[in-house]
């Protein structure tokens, strides 16, 4: 059967109820009972306002009006604290289903959103060195089930590009199909044990399709990869992209709506996918963190590192994981940036491994070409 063909069957069934959504998800099938889900923060999200190192003494100067409050963040050792908005990430932490990675970076030290998130997707070095995304590379690592991987996106971002198939379902401007006509297609593809089985997928992801554009929250994203990650013969590994990031103005109302959202969307997530939950790790990470001073106009411009968070029934968590640099005006990078002191790549590498049972050294080379592996990472995720 040809691609042309597939994508032929798939456009008929799907229509205009094809889902598109802010956040954006992608789904890929491989055969495992542990779920792996990827979110990205696009825009570069600041790291400093979502794990807050309070006991830092430069913070408050650094942060000034821009500063969260003692009484409203949700303190998780001596040191660092969760943003006010991370009610429902503090419960994970506190029930040991969440850990949070601070002064972590990707091998990227400039500072372009595109050219950031090419690094961060890609698993390069560099922006550019590599054409395939390393969550694609993560596919290939595991036997493959007999579906393709599906974004319910206008594109397949660049983490879920490579050897792996991906088919992605956009919205159509065609009329959608009327249910009697695809009844009748059915009816006629019933006796083709190739395109029944094809058929019957498509229509699959055509229900789901139409039940989640109904909304576009996160709490509607969160619960539609829940109950598609859930299912026996569902897929097992997610992504879902996030927008809004880029907080250069009106920082302190902006980002605690962008971190209620990220909240949400990992409530409803955990609370579909049920008892899946036991099994499964959702890694959060961005491009690049922000400047540790504020801007003139009440927030934040493009820095270095940031702060990582990795949560789930199978996370070794109630912790910190961190070697801090501090923020006195020595310890920053380039005089303006939290300073990087662990390796994003190496984060993911062995999260993901540990996840799906995967030797994690493998997983290094294979997702972060020529990267350095770094062992002292190991026991983020429970056997």
């Amino acid at each position: 059967m040809t691609m042309q063909r597939r994508g032929f069957l798939r456009s008929a069934a799907l229509g205009s109820g094809a889902l598109m959504v802010a956040p954006r998800l992608v789904l890929a099938n491989v055969e495992t009972e542990r779920r792996f889900v990827f979110i990205i923060q696009r825009g570069a999200a600041d790291g400093l306002d979502t794990v807050i190192p309070y006991a830092d003494p430069a913070l408050a100067t650094l942060r000034g009006a821009l500063g969260v409050g003692s009484q409203g963040m949700h303190k998780l050792d001596g040191t660092f604290a969760l943003h006010p908005s991370l009610a429902g990430l503090s419960g994970l932490y506190a029930r040991g289903e969440a850990l949070f990675v601070h002064a972590v970076a990707s091998p990227y030290r400039e500072r372009s959103h595109f050219d950031g998130q090419n690094v961060l997707e890609s698993g390069g070095a560099s922006p550019y060195a590599l054409r395939d995304g390393w969550l694609n590379r993560l596919t290939t690592l595991l036997p493959a089930s007999r579906e393709e991987a599906i974004a319910f996106a206008p594109t397949i971002p660049l983490a879920l590009r490579g050897e792996t198939e991906v088919a992605s379902y956009a919205p159509s401007g065609l009329p959608e199909a009327p249910d009697d006509l695809l009844a009748r297609v059915g009816d006629l593809y019933d006796s083709d044990p190739q395109f029944h089985a094809l058929w019957a997928s498509a229509m699959r992801t055509r229900e789901l399709a139409q039940d989640a554009a109904k909304r576009q929250d996160p709490a509607t994203v969160g619960r539609t990869a829940g109950g598609i990650l859930a299912r026996a013969d569902g897929p097992r590994i997610a992504m879902i992209e996030t927008s809004g990031w880029d907080t250069h103005a009106g920082q302190k109302s902006r980002l605690a709506t962008q971190l209620r959202g990220l909240d949400t969307l990992i409530a409803a997530l955990r609370e579909r996918l049920g008892a899946a939950w036991a099994d499964t790790t959702v890694l959060v990470a961005t491009e690049f963190g922000r400047t540790a001073a504020v801007n003139g106009t009440g927030g934040t411009d493009h820095g270095t590192a940031s702060a990582a968070l990795l949560l789930g029934g199978a996370v070794r968590g109630g912790r910190v994981v961190a070697d801090w640099p501090g923020l006195s005006a020595g310890a920053l990078y380039e005089g303006r940036d939290l300073r990087p002191t662990l390796d994003l790549d190496g984060l993911i590498a062995v999260a993901a491994a540990e996840s799906l049972h995967l030797d994690p050294e493998r997983a290094m080379h294979t997702l972060f070409p020529g990267r350095p592996f770094n062992p002292n990472l190991a026991g983020l995720v429970g056997a």
